[in-house]
């Protein structure tokens, strides 16, 4: 196939080095600012995508994909209800469960606690956290055993371990001559988990359903029911769903709205950072049009040949556009494929970083994680690649327009 002799000739311009070392140096300087500018723009936006990945995960570790509650609180004919959504082809699990606030002493230690009460052989298929769980099992989570399992972070704060024993603080209780006594029972720690979320790590206990509901005085109710579903990003559609043909009278919720101010600041964090690396790339492209400038003024001469052999302008506007245009693809392909090989070993950079100047990049207390996750989503680089190679094709504009604009007369008066 024949290649047009504007491509060709752009390319001998890019490519030449006689008595032009500068221009060539300014063009690789050029292509490596742009290389590194899409690379950063990559690694970042895969650090955000691994976080949210890694967030999501760790949530649907701990907590259910939707959950069935009822209006005042509790939910009294919870059996009927879970019959009806383990009917539902689209839940692979419908389980009550009790969530109550509750104190945690041990000796003169005290912890603020969410307690949640569980059906350890029903649990274990709503939920994975089962399998977080270290020095025990939930199974020992049997009714009358007044057993409890926290959250690694709990326990170290109440300063007990496997073995050992806290006691419980209901906001219950009863009326005395001596004022009011609120209801209090020892539970046994017979484990401990880690579900890598230290919100859920630091306040989260699990404790028998008939137990908790003995201390609440709930009788046979429960707070709910939750439901794990076969796609968790179908949650909200479905769990409405449900509530309906079960006949209302419920109130609905999911992870994605429980946890949404997590994934909202991820996507606006995201969205801004991509805005501002997008000015560094910005930056780079338009180091371009100082490149061309130069090459213009300096194949002024060749340029002026060429128009008196018959090139029209749209000729030379494509020969320096074509320049250009290489030179923003040669530095978009190789930031990508540095931006991919980055993000791929982020982990162990990150860890050699944070070795090399005895800093933490990551507090488990503040961002829920203590590695710093990456994920490459293909869109994500199609799209900094296409706006980045576009922003050359832009730069390419007023410099191959310039070429476009010579005079071969002009040009050639002092030759």
């Amino acid at each position: 196939m024949r290649v047009p002799y504007e491509v060709t000739l752009g390319t001998r311009y890019l490519l030449s080095t006689q008595r032009r070392g500068f221009l060539s140096f300014i063009s690789v300087v050029s292509m490596l600012g742009l290389a590194l500018g899409v690379a950063v723009l990559i690694v970042v936006l895969s650090v955000m995508n691994g976080f949210e990945r890694e967030l999501r995960t760790r949530i649907l570790s701990v907590t259910s994909h939707a959950t069935l509650m009822g209006l005042d609180g509790t939910l009294p004919d919870w059996r009927a209800a879970q019959r009806l959504a383990q009917a539902n082809p689209a839940v692979v699990a419908a389980v009550p469960y009790i969530e109550v606030q509750a104190m945690l002493v041990n000796g003169a230690r005290s912890a603020a606690t969410l307690l949640r009460g569980v059906l350890p052989a029903q649990e274990r298929r709503a939920v994975s956290l089962a399998q977080h769980i270290s020095g025990g099992s939930i199974d020992a989570l049997a009714p009358g055993s007044y057993n409890i399992v926290l959250g690694d972070a709990l326990a170290a704060a109440l300063g007990v371990q496997i073995g050992g024993s806290v006691v419980l603080i209901a906001p219950l209780g009863s009326v005395t001559p001596a004022g009011f006594a609120p209801t209090m029972r020892r539970f046994h720690v017979s484990g401990l988990f880690h579900s890598g979320m230290y919100e859920y790590d630091s306040a989260l206990a699990l404790a028998p359903l008939r137990d908790t509901a003995r201390i609440y005085r709930l009788g046979d109710a429960v707070t709910g029911v939750r439901l794990a579903l076969r796609d968790p990003l179908a949650a909200p559609r479905v769990v409405r769903e449900l509530a309906l043909q079960i006949g209302g009278g419920f109130y609905v919720s999911d992870w994605t709205r429980t946890h949404a101010s997590f994934f909202r600041s991820i996507q606006v964090t995201k969205t801004m950072m991509f805005m501002i690396l997008v000015l560094v790339v910005a930056v780079a492209a338009f180091n371009i049009v100082a490149t061309l400038v130069m090459v213009v003024k300096e194949k002024r001469p060749a340029i002026a040949i060429l128009r008196t052999l018959g090139a029209l302008p749209r000729n030379v506007l494509a020969i320096f556009t074509v320049q250009g245009a290489l030179v923003g693809l040669a530095g978009t392909l190789t930031g990508a494929l540095l931006g991919w090989f980055v993000a791929g070993h982020i982990a162990a950079v990150v860890a050699a970083i944070e070795r090399a100047t005895g800093e933490q990049f990551l507090d488990a207390r503040v961002y829920f994680m203590s590695e710093l996750p990456a994920y490459v989503e293909w869109h994500d680089v199609v799209k900094v690649c296409a706006v980045a190679f576009a922003l050359c094709a832009l730069a390419t504009l007023y410099p191959a327009w310039r070429a476009a604009l010579t005079q071969p007369a002009e040009a050639l008066r002092h030759d």
